[in-house]
């Protein structure tokens, strides 16, 4: 192969792992189908600390296959002859794995808030979420609990 038809194919690969690499919402706004239709535990309260968390992402392992192939495959083209072929091949391949877990890492973690909230009965409780909405002390809020999930939003 030559050099364009390798540079085609490591571009449609990189764009065909991007688009795998979108992950679910973890806000309070965001509900799986299973989620629906079910009853939750209503509490109110009151925000007492807010702070800024990373949500670190589920690492599919995506990033370090497509980085080692797509690595390989433009590797293999900076030698002449077999041996230095392979050996670009292989020296590719280890970089492009280890550039592809970094950018599948960078690309999957979510900004996430920590919201302690004093409910009406005195006790402190936190949720962590991902942030899709500004919340500040003071505020008054409602926690929705159920089905496994707990998640926080203004009142």
């Amino acid at each position: 192969m030559n050099l364009k038809q390798n540079l085609i194919i490591v571009s449609l690969l990189g764009a065909t792992l991007l688009t795998g690499c979108a992950q679910r919402g973890l806000g309070g706004g965001d509900y799986t189908r299973s989620q629906t239709r079910g009853e939750m535990n209503v509490r109110l309260g009151t925000v007492e600390t807010v702070r800024d968390v990373v949500i670190d992402a589920n690492n599919s392992g995506t990033g370090v296959l497509a980085g080692a192939a797509l690595g390989g495959v433009a590797g293999s083209t900076l030698g002449r002859g077999d041996r230095a072929s392979a050996a670009g091949a292989i020296a590719g391949a280890v970089i492009g794995g280890i550039v592809g877990a970094a950018t599948e890492k960078s690309a999957n973690d979510r900004k996430g808030v920590e919201v302690t909230v004093k409910l009406e009965g005195g006790k402190l409780v936190a949720i962590t979420q991902e942030k899709d909405e500004e919340f500040k002390v003071g505020d008054r809020v409602r926690i929705l609990s159920g089905q496994g999930v707990t998640r926080v939003s203004r009142y």
